[in-house]
């Protein structure tokens, strides 16, 4: 894997001598007062090595897959890749990405870009029109501060122009701040609703020296009662725009026109749509935007990953597993396990029982019969059928569906083997 410039090598391998303390949930409490390094070289087990429960881990193995997957397919499909870093919010993880190929990183607040500033990236798509003055002051000030510093941002009103203007003015800004016209959908999120509208901010745009326009961008999945057809007919739309805007001369001196899309559930539409793109004025950046394929899922995107429509390939594979233990039994049919709403998503379906450590040998077993059916704060509610052996004291792996609302609760995350070795320790950022 070749060194990447875009990122501060420094400031992520810092991370590394952060000490182990009360803030990291999971980790050995007899671990107190060591540097993360010194942790990760003692390669304790995740099952024996005095890890407390619940504990989330991510798999070596499969996040390595998953990176080789998606930077095949991104360079394969003739796309750039910029991974939305809200997902993961991990420095870690970034570079990982960005080693494989990826363009830059996707934020969707200023908040993230104040992360990824910190730790070095330079090239950052922020899919959001960003009106809040003291945020388009701080950006000015990092485009003042960092000659190689690129970011691409939303605009979605001509009243948004007209505030990013004014901010970027007061501050002084050295450059245009990039920014890209988000097409939306009526009923969905964010975003312009007709053609009219994107002409008129694009004028809005040509009228400030603070912005210059580089093409269109949006996120297909905000469509209601998204399906192919709407999706591909979505993206022919923003594709004819820039083809339209561009013939218009609308990106005049522009070094390359972005378009830009897909999230984890329709990036073979995107690929297909972008690669019908006639040769335009000047390059086209076709960036796509997934992020949730860094961990995959057991469940969201376990059932929408366009892999799904693709047979034959090695799709994704699920990374996360939150391992927990029962500590009731209270009543026949059902079990308690300490792990609840604190520790892991429950926005995008409930986590899935898959497999059983017997707390009295350590042998694995399929966790057959059993249905997690409710979360408290702290607890899961396990359902169990007639032949589910389980007792107080057993781990229990749990599969997760929605790695994005999983990342965020766990701010140190044990990085393990397939036999249970922990090699290293992933550090996020919410």
């Amino acid at each position: 894997m070749a060194a990447t410039a875009d990122i501060a090598h420094d400031a992520v391998d810092h991370l590394a001598q952060e000490r182990v303390d009360h803030r990291f949930k999971g980790l050995p409490p007899d671990a107190e007062g060591t540097t993360v390094a010194e942790l990760a070289a003692e390669r304790r087990s995740l099952f024996t090595g005095g890890f407390t429960t619940p504990v989330l881990a991510l798999s070596a193995e499969a996040l390595e897959h998953n990176l080789d997957v998606m930077e095949r397919y991104s360079s394969g499909q003739g796309l750039a890749f910029a991974p939305h870093g809200k997902t993961s919010m991990a420095p870690q993880l970034f570079r990982r990405q960005l080693e494989r190929g990826a363009w830059g990183i996707t934020a969707a607040v200023p908040a993230q870009v104040r992360v990824y500033r910190a730790f070095g990236v330079r090239r950052i798509f922020l899919a959001n029109e960003v009106v809040d003055a003291a945020a388009l002051r701080w950006l000015a000030g990092e485009l003042a501060a960092d000659p190689e510093l690129r970011i691409i941002t939303y605009v979605d009103s001509v009243r948004g122009v007209e505030l990013m203007d004014a901010a970027l003015r007061e501050a002084g800004s050295p450059r245009p701040l990039e920014v890209v016209i988000e097409l939306g959908a009526t009923g969905g999120r964010t975003g312009v609703r007709d053609d009219a509208e994107c002409t008129r901010i694009a004028d809005a745009v040509a009228g400030t020296a603070t912005l210059r326009l580089v093409g269109f961008a949006g996120y297909e999945a905000e469509i209601p009662d998204a399906d192919g057809e709407l999706v591909r007919a979505w993206l022919r739309r923003m594709t004819g725009l820039a083809v339209a805007f561009d013939a218009a001369g609308r990106f005049a001196g522009v070094e390359e026109i972005v378009v830009s899309a897909g999230g984890s559930a329709w990036f073979d539409a995107v690929a297909e749509v972008f690669a019908e793109l006639p040769p335009l004025s000047a390059p086209v950046l076709k960036l796509l935007r997934s992020g949730a394929y860094v961990t995959h899922d057991d469940g969201l995107y376990r059932g929408k990953t366009p892999f799904n429509r693709r047979p034959g390939d090695d799709g994704l594979r699920p990374a996360f597993r939150l391992w927990t233990q029962v500590v009731s039994r209270p009543e026949p049919g059902r079990a308690y396990l300490n792990a609840g709403k604190r520790d892991v998503s429950y926005d995008a379906g409930l986590p899935e029982p898959q497999v059983v450590r017997s707390a009295r040998d350590g042998s694995l077993r399929p966790a057959q019969g059993m249905r997690v059916i409710g979360l408290a704060d702290q607890h899961a509610f396990v359902e169990l059928g007639p032949d589910a052996e389980l007792e107080v004291g057993d781990w229990v792996g749990l599969g997760v569906s929605h790695p994005c609302t999983v990342f965020e609760k766990w701010p140190m995350i044990p990085l393990a083997s397939a036999d249970g070795t922990v090699t290293d320790y992933v550090r996020t950022f919410f």
